[in-house]
This record gives C-alpha cells, structure tokens and sequence, in this order.
C-alpha cells in the first residue's frame, strides 16, 4: 500500500483494490473528500492484489477498516467471500465494487449503478428509449441495470463473444427491459445512449460509427483521455460523459456509505483533473 503521509493518527482506513491500481485515481478523490469534510483520522490507499488474494488479504484487515474499493478482477469475486452480506443492486448486477467493513459485518455494495445513472443523466435531456451497451463484463452488467434505471425499454450488447452478451438475458429480464445482441462490426442500431465499457483500444477501430449512432456517448475510460470513442464523438458535437464523471459519481457514494458524510461531486472532479494534468 502507498504509505500514508505524516499528519493526525489514523483512526479509519480504506483503499482501492485490484490489479493494475497504480494508476487509479481512487486515493486522490478519497482524499479530496476526507479533506472537504474534515476528516481528519482517515486514509485511503491502493493495494495490487488478484482474485487468489481477497479472501485473505480481507481476512486479515483490523478493526480500523471501514471500507474498501474494489476494481477489475475483483468485481464478481468480492460476492463469493465468506460472511457478506450482498445488496440487492449488487446481486441484481452480479457485481460489487463497494465492501463495506464494520466490526464483524461485511457488506457488498455496487455503487457503480447510481454512478453510472448520475453521470449520464447530465447529459441526457429527453426520454432515454434504447441504450447501446458495448461489452459484456462486470461494469457492462451494471450498465444494464443502470439503462433500465434510465427507463430504457431496450438495450443492445455489442461484444466480441456474442454468447457472453446473449448471457445478459436474464439480467435484462429481471431489470424489464428486452435485450438485443447485434453481430459485432455490423452498423451499430440507433440508440438515445452509447455505454462503452470496453479496455483501452478495443474499439478504435469502429469508434466513428459507435459514435454516430448515439445521441450520447458515454465511454467509462478516462486515462488517456480522449479515447478514440470519445474524439469522434467530438468531432460530431455529440455530447460525451468521460469516465472520470462516472468515478467521481460513484466515490460519493462510496464516501457516503463509508464515512456517513457525503462530499460534494465538484470538488471531486476538480481533486481529478488536476490529478490528471499533473500526469500530462
């Protein structure tokens, strides 16, 4: 873990876990809050650790541990853990990144859903009928549940394993909304939201017609900014979410679930972008 700089003792920690972290932005937003909301006795870091590890490495945290976030590959195999306690939107997603530590309880929250649902109804200013959904993984689950929050009726999963997207079926269902899997590399259906939730790259090459098919894009990347997603969407003046609105959306609930206090998304995002600019 990062070590933690010189000031008040701590009395409450938390971090970002998965593998890579180093470049997460995570301690930075935490930090802003804790500092915004005079939280003087707690820290935030990150630790590098696989699935293999979380069992243990939970295991052995103190009583100090009030919370921990958890990113790729950690998502799904945070709801195996024994003793937790599993929310209803994780369940539903299949997916938590969001581990609540108090005493002996432990509690699995997914605050990637109201994240998501935050950060694109910004931009969003009419009904929201069809979601596009590119990707078939953990964030792209929460992105299902997120759509039909949305009050999408209709969501379409593009990826490159079409059985992996077919499997969102009963997620689809169980949110109400019908679930339509184009071949991928075809054109792209209309929809009023694009939601790529894809790793660095893997759609550059079909990112002017994901781009042109939305009324927004929202792509969950944010370093390097801009994708090749969102540069095309630019350049057709469609409004586009950028991931760090999505991770500052969710660190407020995280926050709020931690620490019972809830920070303010502007100061979060200002902590973000100059993170961001410092790393040029």
């Amino acid at each position: 873990m990062t070590a933690e700089a010189a000031g008040p003792a701590v009395t409450h920690r938390a971090a970002v876990l998965g593998s890579p972290v180093a470049h997460s932005l995570s301690p930075v937003l935490h930090a802003a809050a804790y500092a915004e909301l005079g939280l003087t006795g707690w820290s935030y870091g990150r630790v590098d650790l696989g699935e293999d590890a979380l069992a243990g490495f939970v295991d052995s945290l103190d009583a100090s541990w009030r919370g921990l976030s958890l990113t790729m590959p950690l998502k799904v195999a945070v709801l195996a853990l024994d003793g937790v306690e599993v929310s209803g939107t994780a369940r539903l997603a299949g997916a938590g990144n969001t581990l609540l530590l108090d005493g002996g309880s432990r509690r699995v929250e997914n605050t990637d859903v109201p994240g998501l649902v935050a950060a694109a109804g910004r931009a969003l200013h009419g009904p929201v009928l069809t979601v596009t959904v590119v990707g078939s993984g953990a964030t792209a689950r929460s992105a299902v549940v997120a759509a039909s929050r949305l009050g999408a009726g209709r969501v379409q999963v593009l990826a490159r394993d079409a059985t992996k997207a077919a499997a969102l079926a009963p997620l689809a269902s169980a949110v109400g909304v019908d679930l339509v899997v184009p071949p991928w590399g075809a054109e792209p259906p209309p929809a009023d939201l694009l939601v790529s939730t894809v790793t660095p790259g893997a759609v550059d090459d079909q990112a002017d017609r994901l781009a042109a098919s939305a009324a927004v894009v929202f792509d969950v990347l944010y370093d390097p900014w801009p994708t090749a997603l969102a540069a095309a969407a630019a350049r057709l003046r469609t409004p586009v979410v950028d991931g760090l609105d999505l991770l500052v959306a969710q660190a407020v609930e995280q926050v709020d679930l931690m620490t019972g206090r809830r920070p303010s998304p502007g100061v979060l995002r200002a902590a973000g972008d100059a993170a961001l600019a410092a790393r040029g």
